[in-house]
């Protein structure tokens, strides 16, 4: 078909993919923002697929054994909300109309939890690709425990030639492969465009080989033959063996007479004038917007009724399954019950444990009482310490296992979490040191944005790690993490800090929690202060730890390791009459939502307030005002062993009360 002639479409089929695009033009030129050719170019694929195979119920988007859908290259949005209206999901018109404006559900990019029918949010690009992954995990994991009878359903992806270009698609496609996961299916829309042009000017290798080398079946199909494309969907439906990319050739911006092939489509409205001449070439009437008839709304909700009894057959079977209510617990697990179930560890004062090591006696804890626990690490397992004991590892030959070996892949790590909590039935733990938490920051702050509920892992979280110097150090990465809207930032103490921390983690269902955690062994702490126990204190935020004996005159607060260091230097300054309270302030963020009067109860406005924390020094004013002091470390760490660094650095109970008192006779 030539772009240049009028199509007069002849078939209701083609009439429906016209309409599709048509209601993406109409849309991006009302907003004058948006990328209407890869709404364009794939709509004779999407087409296909979410009126042939795409499982769903649009009368009930968050049924639980739906096929997921996901547009990882979410520019594209505008074709995700045409399909979401065309096939009777809660989208109006209206939506439609308010593309890209204030308060509409139609958002520049698809919003998890803003509009029904969006999996997860995606526009960076490569995230929608690698969730996916965790979401076709979830589902062969809760397959291989509670059958196909009541877990059924297959993971969809449309994915773009930069979706590919980014490295963590890499990383978590390798990982599918290597699982195995034959119900992911991702049609990649090959059209040989981004926005600076063709992809030759930077990207030449083969994607297909490189995807069969990562143990991912082929299939290459014109986008555009709708018969080849329904064929190719049921062969990726029916192998089950490996993942499957569909490698789709299109044009972006179809049927454009002047513009079908250029990147100047990818990201810009294509015109008045160019919109209506499309329509002609299309054969739709170029003077009608946002319009479509009444047989094209039959065409894409043809198949409603079949898919609504598939939905109520499906809850039947749970019903009368001897496992059904033990999949739907999982489902909508009861996290507050769970909680007060868990027999949290402890230890007497005094004991010395590294905190990652405290994070590994909860996790057992917690996994004991909460079977959808699902950890992994990004090849440090025993140094992150959060392998489950009673379990082994999955494999591509056995899902059940709560234990992943992820590998060197911290962003495909992160992202997969994602994936697994936005898909039901786990809750995701993962691990790695604190200063790859930069290699991984995109997908956390993708847990931020979904209000997901994953638990990072981060151990060896200063310069006591010592010997491996500064490119292991995370001096900076604490203040950074707490900057992140929705994830808590927790630096807890000792065990009691840290069982806190976690039950803390597990009761925050509104987003992602980050426990920072020591290589080194800390002792635990006797609590006198308020008589507050650590999970009131933790889930305060701050609380005081040891308050003065003699009148209150000072203020030390400290996170994580540095609090036992500010207890000691508070007995100097208590041997000298100088009267100091620790308030030891594991979560920044939790502690900045108490109310005022608490907050001031903690840090009074009469007493001079210094900060130890081993990091970076500049946020900690909030806290200690402008007449403060910190003692922090605003440079890089050292290769040296950590008692070393904690005297050049001046991490000693002798320099942090000489700070002190430099305050009180300012």
């Amino acid at each position: 078909m030539s772009a240049t002639t009028s199509m007069q479409p002849t078939s209701l089929d083609e009439r429906s993919v016209c309409t599709l695009r048509a209601l993406a033009m109409d849309a991006i030129q009302q907003a004058n923002s948006g990328h209407p050719g890869l709404p364009m170019g794939m709509a004779d694929a999407a087409f296909v697929l979410w009126t042939e195979q795409l499982k769903m119920d649009a009368t009930a988007p968050q049924w639980a054994d739906r096929d997921r859908f996901v547009l990882s290259a979410g520019h594209g949005s505008m074709l995700l909300y045409g399909l979401l209206h065309l096939t009777g999901y809660d989208l109006s018109m209206d939506e439609l109309k308010a593309f890209r404006q204030w308060g509409s559900k139609t958002p520049g990019h698809p919003e998890f939890g803003h509009t029904d029918g969006v999996e997860c949010t995606t526009g960076p690009l490569g995230q929608g690709v690698s969730m996916a992954v965790g979401m076709a995990l979830g589902e062969a994991k809760l397959r291989s425990e509670f059958g196909s009878d009541l877990v059924d359903h297959h993971t969809w992806v449309l994915a773009g030639d930069g979706c590919l270009m980014e490295g963590v698609s890499n990383e978590a496609a390798s990982l599918a492969g290597l699982w195995k996961l034959g119900r992911l299916n991702v049609l990649w829309d090959d059209n040989h465009i981004t926005i600076d042009g063709d992809t030759s000017i930077s990207f030449s290798e083969d994607v297909c080989a490189r995807f069969a080398a990562l143990g991912w079946s082929i299939l290459k199909v014109d986008g555009h033959d709708r018969a080849a494309v329904s064929a190719a969907l049921r062969a990726a439906r029916s192998d089950e063996s490996q993942p499957t990319l569909i490698a789709c050739r299109t044009q972006i911006g179809r049927c454009s007479p002047n513009l079908e092939g250029s990147n100047k489509t990818h990201g810009s409205p294509l015109g008045d004038a160019e919109v209506a001449a499309t329509k002609v070439v299309m054969g739709l009437d170029p003077t009608q917007f946002f319009h479509v008839d009444a047989d094209v709304y039959g065409r894409y909700r043809q198949r409603n009724g079949e898919l609504q009894a598939q939905h109520t057959a499906w809850k039947q079977r749970v019903a009368a399954h001897p496992r059904g209510a033990a999949l739907l617990q999982r489902l909508n697990p009861e996290i507050d019950r769970t909680v007060g179930s868990i027999a949290w560890p402890s230890q007497p004062a005094g004991a010395k444990l590294a905190t990652r090591k405290a994070s590994n006696k909860v996790i057992q804890a917690v996994s004991a009482a909460m079977p959808g626990l699902l950890g992994g690490s990004a090849d440090l397992e025993g140094s992150n310490g959060t392998r489950i004991d009673s379990s082994g590892h999955l494999s591509a030959e056995d899902m059940s296992p709560a234990n992943v070996h992820y590998g060197v892949r911290e962003h495909a790590m992160g992202a997969i979490a994602n994936g697994l909590a936005v898909h039901g039935g786990h809750t995701p733990f993962v691990g790695t040191f604190l200063v790859f938490h930069d290699y991984m920051r995109p997908a956390v702050r993708m847990s931020a944005l979904m209000r997901q509920q994953v638990v990072y892992v981060y151990t060896h979280d200063s310069i006591f790690l010592g010997e491996d110097g500064p490119t292991h150090q995370p001096v900076e990465t604490l203040q950074a993490m707490r900057g992140v809207p929705n994830l808590l930032t927790l630096r807890p103490c000792d065990l009691a800090e840290t069982a806190a921390s976690w039950r803390v983690a597990l009761l925050h269902k509104e987003g992602p929690s980050a426990l920072c955690l020591t290589r080194q062994g800390l002792p635990e702490i006797a609590r006198d202060g308020e008589g507050m126990t650590a999970w009131e204190g933790v889930s305060r935020g701050g609380y005081i730890l040891r308050e003065a004996s003699a009148p209150l005159k000072l203020v030390i607060i400290a996170t994580g390791s540095e609090v036992q260091l500010a207890l000691s230097a508070r007995d100097l300054l208590e041997a000298r009459g100088v009267g100091t309270r620790v308030v030891s302030m594991p979560c920044c963020e939790l502690f900045d939502v108490q109310e005022r009067e608490y907050r001031r109860k903690v840090l009074p406005a009469g007493a001079a307030k210094l900060s130890v924390e081993a990091g970076v020094t500049r946020d900690w004013a909030r806290y200690v005002g402008m007449d403060g002091a910190s003692v922090g470390i605003d440079a890089f760490g050292a290769s040296a062993p950590a008692n070393v660094l904690a005297e050049q650095f001046g991490f000693t109970p002798e320099n942090v009360a000489a700070r002190a008192q430099e305050l009180l006779v300012q």
